[in-house]
């Protein structure tokens, strides 16, 4: 039941090229940064990843992306990242963007074990009739378009309206932080932390979890657990330096006075 692996790099080893990842984090809030870290140093390539975002040019994703490690984002938000911008316009990054609630629960979905869903979320757009850029051919033309999805109208109270069909995302690993795991697997997230980290735990074959306290089995009560270590296959304590190394996307504060 000891889920403990003795370093990042060897609980990340066996992530080949071509691997599929679901990674917590929103914004670089939660970020798994040192599983990432050495993923990059593993040399790994042909990644497809999915999460919220991709980082920023120099932190979360963002070392794997401008490593050229990514070959496909399907996220909902990429706009603090200009070199996530020069890839997907040049041609050599493929990305799907997806509505944020569809893409939570997609991947809530995918690790709930439901193939698919019906969302009212996107009808009416490219999200639904297809044409969306997934990747272009960098001289300014579209190479590859999102197709087009089922569209049904069901009635809910009383009232008819257009659902489109979404698939649920299981992928081969899960990257995510907590803030307190046990040697079993069970998590804990600090407030907006939990973001998007449960969703991936859930989604990913193999779910790796760094964890900035390790406490013993027992310590963490049944109501206070956020992911089961069923969920869980293995899990990285962070040394202090590692747990306090974290960033601020935008700091805003109040002018004196």
């Amino acid at each position: 039941m000891d889920k403990v692996v003795a370093s990042a790099a060897e609980a990340v080893a066996d992530i080949g090229d071509g691997a599929s990842l679901a990674v917590g984090g929103f914004g670089l809030c939660g970020i798994p940064s040192v599983l990432i870290q050495a993923l990059l140093e593993t040399g790994v390539s042909e990644l497809s990843v999915v999460s919220n975002n991709c980082g920023v040019d120099d932190w979360g994703l963002g070392v794997l992306l401008q490593a050229k490690r990514i070959a496909r984002m399907t996220s909902s938000y990429v706009g603090e990242n200009k070199e996530f911008e020069r890839q997907f316009l040049s041609g050599e990054l493929e990305v799907e963007l997806i509505p944020q609630g569809t893409l939570a629960e997609r991947l809530r979905a995918g690790g709930a074990g439901i193939p698919a869903f019906f969302t009212p979320a996107g009808v009416g757009t490219q999200v639904a009739d297809g044409g969306m850029p997934w990747r272009y051919d960098g001289a300014g033309g579209i190479a590859l378009a999102s197709p087009p999805k089922e569209v049904r109208t069901f009635e809910l109270d009383g009232v008819e309206r257009e659902y489109v069909l979404e698939h649920g995302i299981v992928t081969d690993f899960a990257l995510v932080r907590a803030s307190v795991g046990d040697r079993h697997g069970n998590l804990v997230f600090d407030k907006s932390t939990r973001n998007f980290n449960p969703l991936a735990a859930c989604a990913g074959r193999i779910t790796i979890a760094e964890v900035e306290r390790l406490v013993e089995p027992g310590e963490i009560t049944p109501d206070e657990v956020h992911i089961p270590g069923v969920m869980v296959q293995r899990v990285v304590a962070l040394t202090p330096e590692q747990a306090a190394d974290k960033r601020i996307e935008r700091r805003t504060v109040r002018k004196e006075g």
